[in-house]
């Protein structure tokens, strides 16, 4: 045992045969160490070797916070209120005029006159009347315990222990309100030798000092063979160290950017807030539709509109709502409504990252154009395994003369084979705005598994934009794909502070790992 202690933790044991028992601080003064954090490093491994013992003491100290050094110097929204009240009874909006009060402390006085009875509070000719009561009248000419802790605590921090049982009560007063108590706390160790410790001591300690590496110097020197050189033991328990890295799924997330970029593409970005027009109405989706819903889709009450100013006077206003009515000109029927503009112009947090891919259309109408988009998109969901509110849409379309779905087909197929899966499957199926529409399957441990749609965007689409070339557009959720890549069965995992899980998963997971993140 007496080999396979270094010489900072000899040092510790030898310093606390004098001192039995001693704070860290006293051990590196009385042992001469350099730093505190050579007492505790050595410390921590000797009370791993049962040769210390270490105990523990937790304390909370107080102190005024920026609410509590305000009441200091102009008193409590309910002591200023008091002051006022002296003079009479007074109307509610008497108090929010007499500027005594800045922001909603007038409401947090009312809270307080009530909650310590210094105040009634009645209603007469629609007025609202406050009204000092006999403990009102008791408090205006004494300070009460809470206020002399805040005139206390501004003196000196204090800890529960400096407190009698009135002050802890008040305190208890204090901390309930927002911005008046600050706290921190303060650990105090105590290290003392174990049974252990003081055998091997009676043993006897010879403290030489010795080196940790050998340097080019020692070895040619000779000196080495003087010198005391530190024994390691490669079996000991070490605790891991984990080091920073990007969260699993922003690692998926830059991965797939890569992809795309090697691919050849151009990301793009857009705003969350969005008006009906462009994440709706722009991919024809009638104004009737049920995903416009509020069950389905969040509006925002600021901005609660968003005007359409600019798209009028381009014409795509307009052009928009002939192909709603009646298909404009397109060969389409249209879905036959009265199509209106302020249903257009509701301001809403996009449900999709299409309406990214269908903005940058409008503004590039001419080929040749490839670019993909990844982004937070919202939706009034349940939460549950499979669904969230909040996640993450990868987006991409080609536009070029003799774009075909043998062409999207292959984009795909090489897409998902870059990520990882040998063996994709299209298939046929309906989207309100392509035409012909795909869906996408990847084959993961024999399962066949859908993560994506695609299609080619309908000329209903396309062509109120001036858009005379097919567009090949496709789309997916992120945390879809996350979750086969990552091995777990419910998406929402994928947010939660799992520290530990984080701490272990590897930079680069490779495909065949699949035990959770």
């Amino acid at each position: 045992m007496k080999h396979e202690l270094s010489y900072l933790e000899k040092k510790v044991l030898l310093t606390l045969e004098r001192l039995k028992v001693a704070s860290p601080e006293t051990i590196m003064k009385e042992g001469k160490f350099k730093e505190l954090v050579e007492v505790m490093n050595a410390s921590s491994w000797l009370l791993s070797k049962g040769l210390v013992s270490i105990e523990e003491t937790f304390t909370t100290y107080y102190s005024l916070d920026k609410d509590g050094k305000k009441f200091i110097e102009v008193d409590t929204p309910e002591r200023r209120a008091l002051k006022l009240l002296s003079n009479g009874d007074l109307k509610l909006q008497d108090l929010s005029k007499s500027g005594f009060f800045t922001g909603n402390e007038v409401q947090i006085a009312i809270g307080w006159l009530k909650k310590k009875g210094w105040a009634n509070i009645s209603k007469k000719d629609n007025e609202t009347i406050i009204s000092m009561t006999e403990k009102g009248l008791e408090a205006y000419n004494k300070k009460d315990i809470d206020e002399l802790l805040l005139e206390k605590l501004s003196k000196e921090e204090l800890s529960e222990n400096d407190l009698n049982d009135d002050e802890k009560n008040a305190l208890l007063l204090l901390k309930s309100r927002q911005r008046v108590i600050r706290s921190r706390d303060v650990v105090s160790r105590k290290i003392s030798l174990t049974k252990a410790g003081e055998d091997l001591l009676s043993e006897g300690i010879e403290l030489r000092e010795e080196i940790a590496q050998l340097t080019p110097e020692l070895i040619q020197s000779g000196k080495w063979k003087e010198v005391d050189i530190r024994r390691y033991d490669p079996s000991t328990f070490a605790p891991s160290i984990y080091g920073g890295k990007p969260h699993p799924l922003r690692q998926i997330v830059d991965e797939v950017r890569a992809i795309f970029i090697q691919m050849g593409f151009k990301e793009i970005e857009e705003d969350f807030v969005q008006s009906s027009f462009w994440n709706l109405d722009a991919l024809f989706v009638p104004q009737d539709h049920p995903a416009r819903e509020m069950q389905d889709t969040f509006y925002t009450e600021n901005p609660s509109k968003i005007l359409l100013q600019g798209e009028e006077k381009k014409g795509i206003v307009g052009k928009v709502k002939d192909v709603h009515e009646n298909g404009g000109n397109t060969g389409s029927e249209g879905w036959k409504y009265n199509w209106k503009l302020s249903e257009a112009e509701r301001a809403l947090i996009r449900t999709h990252t299409t309406v990214n891919t269908i903005r940058y259309l409008a503004k590039n109408p001419k080929p040749p154009i490839k670019v993909f988009t990844v982004g937070k998109v919202f939706r009034n969901e349940a939460l549950d395994y499979k669904h969230l509110p909040e996640f993450i849409q990868v987006e991409g379309i080609v536009m070029e003369e003799g774009a075909s779905l043998g062409m999207l087909i292959g984009t795909l197929t090489e897409f998902y084979r870059k990520m990882g899966f040998e063996k994709v499957d299209i298939r046929p199926s309906f989207f309100p705005y392509t035409e012909p529409s795909l869906e996408v399957f990847v084959n993961w441990d024999g399962k066949w598994m859908e993560l994506g749609g695609a299609g080619i965007f309908r000329p209903e689409v396309t062509l109120p934009f001036g858009v005379n070339y097919p567009v090949l557009a496709w789309g997916q959720g992120l945390e879809r794909l996350a979750m086969v890549r990552l091995g777990i069965k419910d998406m929402r995992e994928l947010y939660l502070p799992n520290i530990d899980n984080l701490r272990k998963t590897p930079l680069s997971k490779p495909w065949g790992m699949r035990k959770g993140f």
